[in-house]
C-alpha cells in the first residue's frame, strides 16, 4: 500500500507501473489526491465517469451530470486548472441548481484540470476539499501531471470487467473502479426511450429528473428503471 502521507506526487509518478492492477491504481490515485492536498478526485472522459477515489467524488460528478451544470462541464480549450477556492462565494446565477445542491456534500472548494489524450482535451479531473483556499502553484502544476498519468492508466485498462459489481451489475461504490460507471444510465435511457416512445435526449432528461427528485444516485435510479421499480 502506498504511504499517502510520506509520498510526494513526483515519487508517485515515478512509481506508477504500466502493468499496475486495479488495487494498485486505486491506492496510487488516492495517494495522489492526498499528496495534492485534496479530499478526493474523479476522472471523466466525455460523458463517462471512469474513476473516482471516494463516494463524494462520484456524487459530485453525478450531480453535475444530472443537473447539466457545474465547473467540470463546458471545460474546453483550457490548459490550466480552474479553481473555485470558496464555494460559499460561488455566484448562484452561474450555476443556480449546482450552487444550491453542492452544499449538501459539505465541499468547500473545487478544482478542475483538463485531461488530454495527445493534443485533444478528452475530459476532466475534478478534485475537492472540505476547507476553502486556493491551490499552491506547485499543487496546480502537479495536478496536471496526475491527470495525464491517470488518463494513460484509464485508457490502458478501459473498459474493465464489472467484477466489482455485486448486485445485478450495480455499482456499489467500489472506489477506483476502472469501468463504465454510467453503463446502466445509458441502458436505462434506452429502456425509457422505448417504453415512452420519446427520443433518447428526452429519456435521459426524464431519468435525470427522477434521480434529482428522489435524491438517489443516478446509477441506482437507472437500475430501478431497468428493473421496473419506478413508475414511468
Amino acid at each position: 500500500m502506498v504511504d499517502a502521507m510520506a509520498a510526494t506526487v513526483r515519487s508517485l509518478l515515478d512509481n506508477l507501473r504500466p502493468e499496475a492492477d486495479e488495487e494498485e491504481r486505486r491506492a496510487w490515485a488516492v495517494a495522489c489526491a492526498h499528496a495534492l492536498g485534496l479530499g478526493g478526485i474523479a476522472v471523466s472522459l466525455g460523458r463517462e465517469l471512469l474513476w473516482f477515489s471516494d463516494m463524494t467524488s462520484a456524487r459530485l460528478e453525478d450531480l453535475q451530470f444530472i443537473l447539466g451544470e457545474g465547473p467540470s462541464l463546458l471545460f474546453r480549450g483550457r490548459s490550466d486548472v480552474r479553481q473555485l477556492p470558496d464555494l460559499d462565494r460561488l455566484p448562484a446565477r452561474q450555476w443556480p441548481q449546482f450552487a444550491a445542491e453542492v452544499t449538501e456534500l459539505q465541499i468547500a472548494a473545487l478544482f478542475v484540470w483538463p485531461v488530454h489524450i495527445g493534443a485533444v482535451q478528452a475530459g476532466t479531473m475534478t478534485g475537492y476539499r472540505r476547507t476553502p483556499g486556493p491551490l499552491a502553484p506547485r499543487q496546480s502544476a502537479e495536478g496536471r501531471l496526475v491527470a495525464d498519468a491517470l488518463a494513460d492508466q484509464l485508457l490502458g485498462n478501459w473498459p474493465a470487467p464489472a467484477a466489482a459489481n455485486t448486485h445485478h451489475g450495480r455499482d456499489r461504490g467500489c472506489s477506483g473502479t476502472v469501468g463504465l460507471h454510467r453503463a446502466e444510465v445509458h441502458q436505462a435511457t434506452g429502456v425509457l426511450s422505448a417504453r415512452l416512445g420519446v427520443p433518447l435526449t428526452e429519456a435521459l432528461d426524464r431519468l435525470r429528473g427522477q434521480a434529482y427528485a428522489s435524491g438517489r444516485s443516478l446509477t441506482d435510479t437507472a437500475q430501478a428503471v431497468i428493473e421496473r421499480e419506478l413508475p414511468q
